[in-house]
């Protein structure tokens, strides 16, 4: 690894990751992934980024769509040349996990 991607990749945040995944969005639900709630867990390597996620639902046709878009997203990050995706169902999304904005943006409030 060159020292600038080890810079690149060292100042990498969480706060980064979950940025750049606020424009990935699920196909059926005008909302990005980080208000639904659907972002578990974030780790953060030298030059990689892992994520696990859940979806609104299991069985979800879009499945892979929503994994290679959040992929593809990580990879936008400075200095990582790697990201995985991991679809978990534990614990089970429910419309609690959203955010308040995420509520407004569908008429929940």
């Amino acid at each position: 690894m060159t020292e600038e991607a080890q810079a690149a990749t060292a100042t990498i945040k969480e706060e980064d990751v979950y940025q750049v995944l606020r424009e990935c969005y699920d196909p059926e639900i005008p909302v990005n992934v980080v208000d639904l709630g659907l972002i578990y867990e974030v780790a953060i390597q030298p030059q990689r980024v892992d994520v696990k996620m859940t979806l609104t639902a299991m069985g979800c046709p879009m499945a892979g769509e929503v994994m290679t878009d959040v992929r593809e997203h990580l990879l936008r990050l400075p200095g990582i040349e790697d990201a995985g995706v991991e679809i978990v169902y534990d614990p089970p999304w429910t419309p609690e996990r959203m955010t308040e904005d995420a509520r407004w943006e569908l008429g929940m409030v």
